[in-house]
């Protein structure tokens, strides 16, 4: 059996301001619209399809795998745009990282309230 994650939505206040902060602190491109969509595609083929959104948005998580070098121009990005960030989901280790299994990760908010999460290795890969 194959089977893929292929494409998600993300609700957005500003469907661009959202997929453009994401591509640029991923160093990603903002495709084209399609349909009420403006998709961010991940290099694995998944898209992140930003969809704008009136009211109320509950904030979702989304976490995405690095390479070490990745990590390091990423969060560099992060610190460069003056964005809060944790250790930890629950937010009780402001301004630092974690190192679970043996890697670094960090959490981090969109402009809507969704919470990003960057790590270098997968959760149980040990370390």
């Amino acid at each position: 059996m194959t089977i893929e994650l292929n494409h998600t939505i993300v609700a957005a206040h500003d469907r661009e301001a959202s997929a453009r902060f994401l591509a640029g602190l991923l160093g990603l491109e903002v495709g084209p619209p399609y349909g009420p969509f403006l998709p961010v595609e991940i290099p694995n083929g998944v898209t992140l399809d930003f969809l704008d959104t009136e009211g109320e948005i509950t904030p979702q998580h989304y976490a995405f795998l690095v390479s070490e070098d990745d990590f390091d121009v990423i969060f560099a990005r992060v610190r460069e745009a003056g964005l809060t960030y944790w250790a930890d989901p629950y937010r009780h280790r402001p301004g630092e990282i974690n190192h679970n299994d043996g890697g670094r990760g960090v959490y981090f908010d969109d402009p809507d309230g969704h919470r990003l999460e960057l790590l270098t290795r997968p959760y149980g890969s040990g370390g």
